[in-house]
């Protein structure tokens, strides 16, 4: 874990030396953790990953038939007004 005032005083260099053996480090401030921060690899990775699912979830909802051909003002009409 990297504190504020580590990050404050040390700038990036803290952040190179946390990252040297791990993909992400957390930040805290005043003992709360409060921030991640990862390299840009990682993140790209996560992303991919995020979409890989999001891919796949709406290939199982076609599947399932969970779906709708109507414009968006009636699926938002169905899906939302009771």
């Amino acid at each position: 874990m990297i504190t504020a005032n580590d990050l404050k005083t040390k700038g990036i260099a803290c952040l190179e030396e946390s990252l040297a053996n791990q993909p992400e480090a957390v930040i805290t401030v005043r003992g709360k953790e409060s921030f991640v921060v990862m390299k840009i690899d990682h993140y790209h990775y996560l992303r991919e990953m995020e979409l890989e699912a999001a891919l796949y979830e709406a290939k199982q909802d076609v599947s399932s038939g969970r779906f709708s051909k109507d414009n968006i003002d009636q699926h938002i009409t169905e899906s939302f007004v009771e």
